[in-house]
């Protein structure tokens, strides 16, 4: 039988008319994308055009809505148009969540470009970003002219002055109208909206200084003498140039940052295989699309592959990872009947399932929107800055408004002349320059601070709520523990030595795949065991390996295995009992049909983790440990390090609803964690805390990353947090003074005893002053000082 693909143009006979074009749109399922052939039993015609469907299920959806699947392009429209974001996307701000809409803009609030509330895993371009990088590179070297005219264009006599200003307005003219058209949007946008914030400043600031010096450049004769400074009236293109470019390149590393906030769910999204592996009515089998999967189909899952969707074992046994969902770190194993979930790895055997919850109803996709929901719904940091500007903002408009009514009133002639031009200078001079280097110089340098103690910040916000922690949630697997099985102890019966039980395990071992088989053969090659080579191995029973060691039977594995074979563990049952409540993993040897021994498998402490516990505690934290694993594992490890509050079996939506909870108790919580198990709860948290020894959703999902996985990190990031924030109050308080201190002499209030009006000696004097010093003062942050 011939696929359509093997027809010749002359041997086909299209139906009604059909062109070869539209046939090969009709060989594609239109629900679902499936390609089909003619031979398929689903086909449908709509409005005089066959439809083949791959199943009942893709037909039915078609019959009850077909104008849903068949959207015909217009007329002559020979150019695809740009991807969309998918039919029902809600977009919304990164920094005020409450707003929401459906399509894209900007938050009416802050002005942020607003966010797909759901990340598209294909979508790795951010046209914002795009857009604010040309527009920073092509004016830089604008800018960079501009500003040595202004600072060294009249000793070095390169121009006559007032020529010299018509240069630097011709240079001045595309960075401000081009380059800084977005801030002006933003600036207007706060204005009309009742919300002032740094755009509000920036754009009176800038505009002020442009119209002023575009306004003394083109008509001199307007302003007094004493405003002529240098061979021509004192403008300010330079300032506006300057801050617009650095507003620009803010701008760029902040949209590049943000666009890391999607990662963990991008990261999320990648986890699922991108096919499954399906078995036909017929016996054949086929790979399909994931997104093809229906509940129902029977799918083959290969040693080493993915499981692709939620479902049961319907054949075979194997042992499947499930740690990035659960946390538990050994393997679990699956025989029939058995659930099995969507992104775990399957490790050793073959599996045959059947699929029950596809798309969004599986687990992965559930832990995928408790993440994004988590990251909207908490509370964001408003920057210091912009908590000030709104004050600030309002005090300096009104301030210049008081300064043009007081000179128009009351001022020397021309009064109205000199009240215009000093309001605008009260605006230039309270251009935000110092204020907006405040805290972004104090997060730099403490980011780096962080970075040399391998504690990485991802976000401003990190660094100031670390201080106001009170309550640590502590994952246990990989965070409070190595995160791997190792090799613990051998428990001999009598007649056997300990290390002969581990040598035949070992030698057993050999020819197994599973990770507690490893750790087994790892440590009694560490030890130097002489291993010898196992003979008629079989592990397919799923309840541990049988097979022949130097001419002795021996069988390794649980108690089901032992109970299998008629051998009694009595003997050591109390040594069984009393590990598996120090939380491992116990095997039973037997040999030659006798029990010779127990092999304890662990997941150990970290060498760490005791000294980092104190140190927290004695910080006056709350410690609470929450973990995947069962609860005598959990409380046994807790006991062990002296954490009273222990939640052991808790799923990713148990670890969410528990910060929740602390939160709702009026706590301020941190989540540590290394886990994609953890993501949602790290989302969620007020401060995340992800192990850099763990997994990327997991460093994605939170906001400090400890790089060694060392929760020593914990106790510097809370110190270094104090100090970050006092020195950002510092910043903030140098650049307000100096502010405080231009304002006045810009008004004129100093005029009528100096005779001093704004000079661009002043200004400079002070915007210089005020940059350096809250520069200075961020970088004491190297040496640790605030």
């Amino acid at each position: 039988m011939k696929n359509h693909h093997t027809h010749s143009k002359e041997s086909r006979d299209f139906p009604d008319g059909q062109s070869e074009l539209e046939m090969a749109d009709a060989l594609k399922d239109p629900v679902c994308g499936m390609v089909v052939t003619e031979q398929s039993p689903h086909k449908q015609e709509h409005k005089d055009r066959l439809y083949y469907f791959c199943s009942a299920r893709c037909l039915g959806k078609f019959t009850a809505n077909p104008q849903q699947y068949v959207t015909p392009a217009p007329a002559g429209d020979s150019v695809a148009p740009p991807l969309a974001a998918p039919a029902g996307t809600i977009y919304t701000c990164p920094m005020h969540p409450e707003i929401r809409q459906d399509h894209p803009g900007n938050c009416p609030k802050c002005g942020m470009t607003l966010e797909p509330e759901m990340p598209n895993l294909e979508d790795d371009d951010n046209p914002e970003l795009r857009d604010f990088q040309r527009r920073f590179w092509w004016t830089l070297p604008l800018t960079a002219m501009v500003f040595v005219l202004a600072m060294f264009g009249h000793s070095l006599q390169l121009m006559d002055a007032a020529v010299q200003s018509w240069v630097e307005l011709v240079l001045t003219l595309p960075i401000t109208l081009w380059a800084g058209w977005p801030f002006f949007k933003r600036g207007w946008q706060s204005v009309v909206n009742l919300s002032p914030n740094m755009w509000t400043l920036i754009g009176l600031g800038t505009g002020s200084a442009f119209v002023y010096s575009t306004v003394a450049t083109i008509a001199p004769q307007a302003f007094p003498d004493s405003f002529i400074y240098m061979g021509r009236v004192a403008v300010y293109f330079e300032a506006a140039a300057v801050i617009i470019s650095l507003t620009l390149l803010g701008q760029v590393l902040e949209l590049k940052a943000r666009s890391q906030t999607s990662a963990a769910i991008k990261s999320l999204l990648g986890l699922a295989p991108k096919t499954a592996r399906r078995i036909k009515d017929d016996g054949s089998e086929e790979d399909v699309p994931l997104s093809h999967v229906h509940v129902g189909d029977m799918l083959r899952v290969r040693p080493g592959e993915k499981v692709p969707v939620d479902g049961t074992v319907a054949e075979g046994s194997s042992s499947v990872d499930e740690s990035m969902i659960t946390g538990e770190p050994m393997p679990v194993t699956k025989r029939t009947g058995d659930t099995v979930i969507g992104a775990t790895l399957n490790t050793t055997g073959a599996l045959v399932m059947r699929s029950e919850r596809i798309g969004s109803e599986t687990v992965l996709s559930q832990i995928v929107q408790m993440v994004a929901q988590a990251q909207r719904s908490r509370a964001p940091m408003q920057r210091m800055a912009d908590q000030v500007a709104a004050y600030f903002v309002v005090s300096v408009v009104a301030a210049s408004v008081l300064t043009f009514f007081a000179w128009g009133f009351w001022g020397p002639q021309p009064s109205w002349v000199f009240g215009l031009i000093n309001a605008v200078a009260v605006l230039i001079i309270a251009c935000p320059c110092a204020l907006g280097l405040a805290t972004p110089m104090s997060i730099m340098v403490a980011t780096g601070r962080g970075a040399t103690q391998g504690v990485l910040f991802r976000d401003a916000a990190a660094i100031e709520n670390f201080r106001k922690v009170d309550t640590l949630i502590i994952d246990k697997t990989g965070t409070l523990t190595e995160g791997r099985p190792a090799f613990d102890r051998a428990v001999p019966s009598p007649g056997f030595e300990a290390d002969e039980v581990l040598r035949l395990a070992a030698s057993l071992d050999q020819g197994s795949e599973h990770p507690l088989a490893d750790a087994i053969v790892r440590a009694a090659r560490d030890k130097g065991l002489s291993l010898d080579k196992p003979d008629n191995f079989d592990s397919g029973s799923g309840i541990g390996v049988r097979g022949a060691v130097a001419g002795h039977q021996l069988a390794l594995g649980n108690t089901a295995l032992m109970q299998q074979l008629d051998i009694s563990v009595d003997s050591l049952l109390p040594q069984a009992e009393a590990l598996r409540a120090e939380g491992a993993s116990v095997m039973h040897l037997a040999v030659d049909g006798k029990l010779a021994g127990l092999l304890a498998v662990a997941d150990p402490v970290k060498k760490s983790t005791p000294e980092a516990l104190a140190t927290l505690k004695a910080a006056g934290l709350r410690i609470v440990m929450a973990t995947g694993d069962g609860l005598t594992t959990a409380k046994a490890v807790g006991a062990r390090l002296g954490i009273d509050e222990v939640h052991g079996e808790v799923k990713p939506a148990d670890k969410l609803l528990l910060v929740e909870r602390l939160q709702k108790e009026g706590c301020i919580v941190a989540m540590a964690g290394d886990g994609i198990n953890d993501a949602p709860a790290l989302a969620k948290a007020d401060v995340g805390v992800a192990m850099g020894t763990g997994t990327d959703v997991a460093m994605n999902s939170a906001q400090v990353t400890l790089v060694k996985g060392d929760l020593r990190g914990i106790a510097i990031a809370r110190v270094l947090s104090e100090d970050t924030v006092s020195n950002m109050k510092q910043n903030l308080m140098f650049a307000l003074f100096y502010n405080a201190l231009g304002i006045p002499v810009a008004a004129g209030v100093l005029y009528p005893w100096t005779g001093w009006l704004l000079s661009p000696m002043i200004a400079a004097l002070a915007m210089s002053f005020s940059s350096v010093s809250v520069i200075g003062n961020a970088l004491r942050l190297r040496r640790g000082k605030t």
